[in-house]
């Protein structure tokens, strides 16, 4: 009997001890000097500019934080001023015994001059674009021979019977040849990333008395947007903050090339609960082009401006701030409500995520410039690209607007922007570091 409440004793101490432990191990993240000590990152990106201090969090008046290197200077215990690049380490001791190491890469300044212009974009897609299918009435009964060809909508037709095709009038003269010669044609499509063959059989439209493939095909797509930045010395440019897709597939445009040209904004319908707003705008892909588009990605259009452009407001270099810089709190953003003109209008970032990898949404942003939300809303349609703000630096650009709530909306990093322009902050940093 004794033994048996002895067991019985011993499974509830282990019982107790058990949920004491997880208790433990549940409370330690809420601990406040735990806390302290896991905010503190094992790494540290910054720019030797004066105006960035770099301050890390304090652990209490009996730990020191030191810094080794020439890159660093100690304002007081936990601000440090990236004075030159290099590299350097920041450890923080207790009794004179390290705790905790952390790497500093400073980096040379990076300066854009920001956007804010409205521009008109037209893509030219790779190949030709499937956006739809249609029937064809022919001695057989009715038929879609694209169908027929599982060729699917959002496929890029590359080549035909081994030949590129880079815009529609390439594919009819392919068709009626094959047509009349009644053979068929070997069409090399893309699919994703795949690479896919088949064979299409095209039919003669009774009504039309022309040859028919059944498909609908787009080679060009045309938007406004806004400029966020360009590089003076490059004259790389970025803008839009996010990918073009097509309007009907819904898929990201692979393009071969594009142009951009200046765009007037005539009207704005402004966006309510539910509905997004739009900027109406005119422009001319007839008009002068002020630059190219090498990539369409998912963030924003790139390529290089062959013409000034200037927004009258930040017309020279800027600095700018990575992810982990950019605080919560006042900013601004340049964009156009009415012409050309760019006007600067105020912001707060709501919150703002560090980033050790290119994400999007890195930002949310409400706006709350009385004479904006008048005009639009708060974000519209055409805003995208336009450049943030903050403290005297390029921190990003507008991206989304939220459908429930049109005063607030997404916004990217500018650093992601920079690295597709072939601004490669992050791996200079990693460079650095490795030499």
């Amino acid at each position: 009997m004794r033994r048996v409440n002895w067991v019985k004793y011993q499974r509830k101490i282990r019982l107790l001890t058990g949920i004491l432990l997880l208790i433990t191990i549940l409370a330690v993240p809420f601990m406040t000097p735990v806390n302290h000590y896991l905010s503190i990152p094992n790494q540290v990106v910054a720019f030797d500019n004066v105006s960035s201090p770099i301050n890390m969090p304090a652990l209490g008046e009996h730990v020191t934080v030191d810094s080794s290197g020439d890159s660093l200077q100690a304002i007081d215990s936990t601000e440090f001023h990236a004075k030159e690049p290099g590299n350097s380490e920041l450890i923080y001791q207790a009794a004179g015994m390290p705790i905790k190491k952390v790497d500093v890469s400073v980096l040379e300044d990076i300066e854009v001059i920001p956007g804010g212009q409205s521009i008109g974009v037209q893509l030219h897609t790779l190949g030709v674009l499937v956006v739809g299918h249609h029937q064809i009435k022919g001695e057989s009964g009715t038929v879609s021979p694209g169908e027929d060809a599982n060729i699917q909508v959002g496929d890029v037709i590359l080549e035909i019977n081994g030949e590129e095709v880079k815009e529609m009038e390439d594919v009819k003269p392919f068709v009626e040849e094959a047509g009349k010669e009644d053979k068929k044609l070997n069409v090399t499509l893309k699919r994703d990333s795949e690479t896919i063959e088949t064979t299409l059989d095209p039919v003669k439209d009774e009504k039309e008395d022309e040859y028919r493939i059944g498909l609908y095909i787009r080679d060009s797509a045309a938007g406004i947007g806004t400029m966020t930045f360009y590089d003076p010395e490059t004259k790389n440019y970025g803008a839009l903050g996010h990918v073009i897709s097509d309007m009907d597939t819904q898929k990201p445009i692979e393009i071969h090339n594009g142009s951009i040209v200046r765009s007037n904004v005539t009207s704005i319908e402004k966006g309510n609960h539910g509905t997004p707003g739009e900027k109406q705008a005119k422009f001319s892909m007839q008009d002068e082009k002020i630059g190219s588009i090498t990539k369409n990605s998912p963030f924003g259009i790139f390529g290089q401006l062959n013409k000034p452009i200037s927004n009258g407001k930040y017309d020279e270099p800027m600095p700018i701030a990575l992810s982990h810089e950019v605080k919560e709190g006042p900013a601004k953003i340049l964009t156009v409500l009415e012409g050309e003109e760019v006007k600067e209008f105020d912001v707060k970032v709501v919150s703002s995520v560090p980033q050790k990898f290119p994400a999007k949404k890195g930002m949310v942003i409400q706006i709350n410039d009385d004479e904006l939300l008048n005009e639009t809303g708060g974000i519209v349609q055409g805003m995208s690209g336009s450049p943030i703000i903050q403290d005297g630096k390029v921190i990003g650009a507008v991206t989304h607007v939220f459908v429930n709530d049109p005063t607030s909306g997404y916004g990217v990093h500018i650093e992601w922007m920079l690295q597709e322009a072939g601004i490669e902050v992050k791996e200079e940093a990693e460079q650095e570091e490795a030499s």
